[in-house]
């Protein structure tokens, strides 16, 4: 891969199981930066459906063959920046979707490699807004540029709501979650 070729986005599927919520995500992903950009990893029983949405791998992202990668990691020392488009050939995430507060579970990732590691601020995300924003940047709009919400509440009916206590980007003045996220939110029974 050359470099300032096309990043390829590595979730490294550390639940024990693909849930709906865990696809509505992976579809987000897939529709912002294509499938031909996006890598499963970790993933033990594999999908029809998420075959669809990008290449699928069995075994974890350390055992693949990646020329420069990078961990997204909230606890690396430096914040993703537009000129590591050029540095790096694939950005992983872990793929942890749930963890408030944070587990700190991302160097479960690459456990014995030593590899660069970029955050993107001190604010956790949801995987899917973590992909988005590291494509926005790596497309060359610095993170202190793209505006921010912190934590969403969803109405789920009268007097019902669902806190959402990530970092979700703006576009238009409402936070971007993935198609049919809130209808899949009202639907369940428990949290």
């Amino acid at each position: 891969m050359e470099l300032g070729a096309t990043m390829i986005y590595v979730i490294e599927h550390l639940e024990p199981k693909l849930s709906k919520w865990c696809l509505l995500e992976y579809r987000h992903m897939s529709e912002e930066v294509g499938k031909e950009n996006l890598w499963f990893t970790n993933v033990k029983k594999p999908s029809t459906e998420l075959k669809k949405l990008g290449r699928v791998f069995s075994e974890p992202a350390h055992e693949l063959s990646m020329e420069r990668p990078c961990v997204l990691d909230p606890e690396g020392e430096k914040e993703l920046c537009p000129a590591d488009s050029k540095r790096f050939t694939h950005l992983v995430f872990g793929g942890i979707l749930g963890d408030y507060p944070p587990k700190k579970r991302t160097r479960e990732v690459f456990p014995d490699v030593v590899v660069e590691r970029r955050n993107l601020g001190p604010v956790q995300m949801s995987t899917d807004t973590a992909v988005v924003v590291s494509k926005i940047i790596c497309d060359g709009t610095p993170l202190g540029k793209i505006t921010f919400q912190d934590t969403i509440d969803l109405e789920m009916g009268e007097g019902e709501s669902v806190e959402l206590p990530y970092r979700y980007i703006l576009k238009d003045g409402a936070p971007v979650l993935p198609d049919g996220l809130v209808e899949y939110l009202r639907k369940k029974r428990t949290f």
